[in-house]
């Protein structure tokens, strides 16, 4: 059974969905219980034929249709979790064999499983979230390189600013994807086996404890666990965190590609543009709009994790629970927005005649500061007179107030875009160095 077949493909989570279904969580509970057997093995705990035994059973429970994820969702609400459900049909199972019922699950707790289950869950998804940022970064990196030079109109505070270049705005979102790849990846590789046995103490195995925890790590290819976590949140939360962060730093192209593609400004266009039932003029940005519908929700999920940190004790009451489906729906959310900000950046076109026509909507002005300054050598009142030939829409070079102290041609070369875009030039250099450390040249200059 997978969550989401109606609207995953529009939310861009449809390469995902396998991986964070509820199929995927019991295939992960299984192979964790298959692994926990032949690190028991290992140390001699359980009989090698056993563990054999163990692994096959939870393959074969564990494939599509191994089990009713239904009638299991149903059997997991009277103990409050699916693990218990499944240790029993792992149990039944390897039973017809000879493998006694304590060879299975062998000192283990639900919420090891689970975590553990997770933490495979999580490792599987970001896998398929860098992927898709990564296709942003290659994109990212092509429009920074092919428009370098590329002059628009530099935005604060929903009003034009100073000029700057559309490959150093490309640049801009690069970068961000950039760090948050590195969060991702911070994270990924330490995802953490979880083995703490009833209370933490993983007294059931005495003296194989901690050592059999890292052998199910090793088994698995998680990172060991120290010590078990049961009631210590930080690594959920540290995931949780490098997926808002990443979130984050795929909305913002997202909403800067919605904003530039407007009637008005008209500067990017998707090379697919979405329709609408209503009006056949409409050519929507449609990638980068569910995009940033996806990313939208993350925020609120990472807090209820961050929330949630607070487990009392050696297990907690509800706030262990809520993280399931809270984990699940992150990882969901900010795969499907990467692979929608990549359809979008990867098909961008840019219209570099309408970013010089939006340039010229302030006669030059942009650059007002740059006259500022050269009077300023000439005169005390050089921000006033420069204010009021703003003020009345007129063209500095023309304005007698300005001329009196600077030649036309002079006021000309200050206020020309391609004089002041030099800087613009080095941010993109120096993104596409990043890039280039990454992808082995692609991007050379």
């Amino acid at each position: 059974m997978t969550r989401g077949h109606l609207f995953d493909p529009t939310f861009g989570a449809r390469d995902v969905s396998a991986t964070v279904s509820d199929q995927a969580w019991v295939t992960a509970v299984l192979d964790v219980e298959a692994a926990l057997g032949r690190a028991a093995a290992h140390h001699a705990l359980i009989a090698p034929e056993h563990a054999g035994t163990i692994t096959a059973a939870a393959a074969e429970l564990g494939a599509p249709g191994g089990v009713d994820i239904e009638t299991l969702g149903i059997d997991a609400a009277v103990g409050g979790n699916p693990v218990i459900p499944l240790v029993s049909a792992l149990r039944a199972a390897v039973a017809v064999s000879g493998v006694p019922a304590s060879a299975v699950h062998l000192g283990a707790t639900s919420q090891d499983i689970l975590d553990t289950a997770l933490m495979l869950i999580v490792k599987n998804s970001i896998a398929t979230v860098r992927q898709s940022i990564g296709a942003c970064v290659d994109a990212g990196a092509d429009l920074a390189l092919e428009h370098r030079g590329t002059p628009m109109a530099g935005r604060t505070l929903g009003q034009q600013a100073v000029p700057t270049t559309f490959g150093a705005v490309a640049a801009g979102w690069t970068s961000g994807l950039l760090r948050a790849d590195d969060a991702l990846a911070r994270v990924a590789a330490a995802t953490s086996v979880q083995f703490g046995g009833a209370a933490g103490t993983v007294a059931a195995v005495h003296p194989y404890g901690l050592r059999l925890a890292d052998a199910l790590a090793d088994e698995l290819g998680l990172t060991h666990q120290g010590i078990p976590w049961h009631t210590d949140r930080t690594r959920i939360a540290e995931i949780a965190g490098a997926l808002g962060t990443a979130a984050g730093a795929i909305a913002k192209p997202a909403l800067d590609i919605t904003s530039l593609a407007s009637t008005e400004l008209g500067e990017v266009s998707e090379r697919s543009p979405g329709g609408s039932s209503a009006m056949p003029h409409k050519r929507n940005p449609i990638a980068a709009v569910t995009a940033r519908a996806a990313v939208r929700r993350v925020p609120g999920l990472v807090a209820t994790v961050l929330a949630g940190m607070d487990h009392e004790h050696q297990r907690a009451t509800g706030a262990w629970h809520a993280e399931w489906e809270t984990m699940t729906d992150l990882l969901r959310l900010t795969a499907g927005g990467a692979d929608k900000l990549a359809v979008s950046m990867g098909g961008l076109l840019v219209h570099a005649d309408a970013m010089a026509r939006n340039l010229e909507i302030t006669h030059g002005l942009l650059l007002a500061e740059r006259v500022t300054t050269a009077l300023d050598a000439h005169t005390d009142h050089a921000r006033e007179i420069v204010t009021a030939a703003c003020a009345v829409g007129g063209t500095l070079d023309t304005d007698p107030a300005v001329t009196e102290y600077l030649e036309p041609a002079v006021v000309r070369r200050l206020l020309d875009p391609a004089d002041h875009l030099g800087h613009a030039g080095d941010i993109v250099d120096r993104v596409l160095s990043m890039v280039h450390l990454r992808t082995g040249g692609r991007h050379d200059r």
